[in-house]
């Protein structure tokens, strides 16, 4: 059984940074792709970041593109996410997620594991 632990979430001014990271136990994350994903109150789950099994490949949401950057550690079995200027409307709970596929995708529906979420409040 896949479990997906989040952290590194918080209080931030805008303009500040995080790094959340995302650690998995009962699998190596080495094989697969990986997604970062939130929800914010009163919306849908949409797709923040991807990355491909060896990080070759890499997508982004236009939302935050420049200055969100997904990245992984196989052998620390640790996908994070950099995330840099930070603007209220990226106030939501953010989860990660893992796809039973090297690829990286967009699409939530394609991700098999998800993580528990943590939360990220930027004030204004």
């Amino acid at each position: 059984q896949v479990q997906l632990v989040e952290s590194g979430g918080g209080l931030v001014q805008a303009g500040g940074s995080l790094r959340l990271s995302c650690a998995a136990s009962g699998r190596t994350l080495s094989r697969y792709g990986m997604g970062w994903f939130r929800q914010a109150p009163g919306k849908e789950r949409e797709f923040v970041a991807a990355i491909s099994w060896k990080g070759g490949t890499r997508y982004y949401a236009d939302s935050v593109k420049g200055r969100f950057t997904i990245s992984r550690d196989n052998t620390e079995n640790t996908v994070y996410l950099h995330m840099n200027s930070l603007k209220p409307e990226d106030t939501a709970v953010y989860f990660c997620a893992l796809r039973e596929e090297y690829s990286a995708s967009v699409w939530i529906n394609q991700y098999a594991y998800w993580g528990q979420g943590t939360q990220v409040t930027v004030s204004s």
